[in-house]
C-alpha cells in the first residue's frame, strides 16, 4: 500500500509540474502557435532602447552616449543569435529604419500593454480570456511588402543606472531606515506575424541588474529576452 501511494503521489506531482510548465509556456505564445515554420523568413527590427541616469532626487535623465553604446551592443548580439532563431534571418536594412520607426514605436506601446495586462496580470482584459491575443494590425503591411519577411522580431528596453549622487543618497537614507531605489532594466521581445500583425510570442524581463553599456552584459540581456524563443525546427 505504501509503495502504491508513493507511486500515485509521484505521478500526481509529475502531472502537476507538467501542467504548470505547459501553462507557463503557453502564456508566452498566441493560441494555436507553437513555433516558427521551417522556412519562415524573419526580419530583426532595430532595438528600441534608451538608457537613463538617475539623479540624487530620483529623476531619470536620458543619456544619449549610453543609448548609442547599448544599441550597438544589442544589435551585435541579436545578429549573433540569428542561427538560433530561424534559417532565414536578416536585419532591417538601414534605409528602412527611419520609415519603420513609427512601427517600432507602436510595438513599444503594445508590448507595455501585454506586460501590464497579460504577464503581470494587472487589470486583466476580459476580451483576451487570459491568452496572448494582441496585434499590431495593418501597420505591419509596409514592413512585409518592403522586406518580404514572414515574421519580425522586435526588442524594446529601458535601462537606468544610479548616478554617484544617487548612490550617496541611497547610503545616507539607509542609515535613517529609508530605502531608495537604484536603477532598473525593463525589456520586451516580441515575434510578430507580418501576415496579420499578431504577436505570436512574447517575453519580458524586469529586474534591478544588467548593464547595456557593456557588450558582455548586453549579450546576457538578449539571451534572457530570447529564452524559450519558438525556434524553427
Amino acid at each position: 500500500m505504501f509503495h502504491r501511494l508513493s507511486w500515485l503521489t509521484g505521478l500526481f506531482l509529475s502531472l502537476l509540474l507538467h501542467s504548470a510548465t505547459g501553462w507557463a509556456q503557453s502564456k508566452n505564445l498566441a493560441p494555436g502557435f507553437t513555433r516558427l515554420p521551417e522556412q519562415a523568413r524573419v526580419v530583426i527590427m532595430p532595438a528600441d532602447v534608451e538608457l537613463f541616469s538617475i539623479s540624487a532626487g530620483g529623476v531619470q535623465e536620458p543619456r544619449a552616449d549610453w543609448t548609442e553604446q547599448a544599441q550597438k551592443h544589442l544589435q551585435q548580439e541579436l545578429l549573433h543569435q540569428r542561427s538560433n532563431l530561424a534559417r532565414q534571418v536578416s536585419p532591417l536594412k538601414s534605409e528602412l529604419q527611419d520609415p519603420m520607426a513609427e512601427l517600432n514605436g507602436l510595438h513599444g506601446a503594445v508590448a507595455q500593454s501585454i506586460f501590464l495586462h497579460h504577464i503581470q496580470g494587472i487589470s486583466k482584459l476580459p476580451t483576451k480570456n487570459g491568452e496572448l491575443r494582441w496585434t499590431l494590425g495593418e501597420a505591419v503591411k509596409d514592413l512585409r511588402d518592403q522586406t518580404q519577411a514572414d515574421y519580425a522580431l522586435f526588442v524594446w528596453i529601458r535601462d537606468s543606472y544610479a548616478s554617484a549622487e544617487r548612490k550617496a543618497a541611497m547610503i545616507a537614507m539607509a542609515f535613517l531606515g529609508v530605502g531608495l531605489t537604484g536603477g532598473a532594466q525593463v525589456g520586451y521581445a516580441s515575434l510578430v506575424n507580418l501576415m496579420d500583425g499578431q504577436v505570436v510570442w512574447f517575453n519580458a524581463l524586469n529586474r534591478a541588474s544588467g548593464d547595456l553599456r557593456e557588450a558582455k552584459a548586453a549579450e546576457e540581456t538578449v539571451q534572457v529576452l530570447l529564452r524559450n524563443f519558438p525556434r524553427a525546427p
